[in-house]
């Protein structure tokens, strides 16, 4: 039995499952669910049922993403080399920032570290805008020429 098998046979019975709590949910209906903690248990179940699949989509597509990486090195090059990048624009945008101490809106203070680290993540977002937009617009511009 091959690996593609296996994983549709747990598909099956996972997407079995979630339409059995579904069917559930609906059959209790709102007000049912609202009024008895008993019946909240199925929704505690669904939830639960939601974050076991999410935890296998990400997983796999973790593991296998860094299995194909590792496979070709001229992708983990390139991989690596994106990271770089990304750091650098994260370290050039943090020391761009100021920390300065502020009161929030419920009395309690922002210290300077925490107002750096803010300022730094909107600077970042700003120059990833700023290096998206050039090179969309730089080989735009390419494309045109020829």
């Amino acid at each position: 039995m091959n690996i593609q098998k296996i994983i549709k046979i747990v598909a099956l019975v996972i997407g079995l499952i979630a339409v059995f709590f579904l069917v559930r949910i609906m059959m209790l209906g709102d007000e049912a669910i609202k009024a008895d903690g008993d019946n909240q248990a199925v929704l505690s179940w669904f939830a639960n049922l939601a974050y076991v699949v999410l935890a296998i989509a990400a997983f796999s597509a973790v593991v296998f993403s860094l299995v194909n990486l590792f496979s070709q090195p001229e992708k983990l090059k390139k991989a690596l080399m994106s990271l770089g990048v990304f750091a650098l624009v994260l370290i050039v945008a943090w020391f761009a920032s100021s920390g300065v101490e502020t009161e929030l809106t419920d009395g309690e203070m922002l210290s300077a570290s925490g107002s750096q680290m803010i300022e730094a993540g909107i600077k970042a977002f700003y120059i990833l805008i700023l290096l998206a937009a050039g090179l969309m617009l730089f080989f735009g511009v390419k494309k045109m020429i020829k």
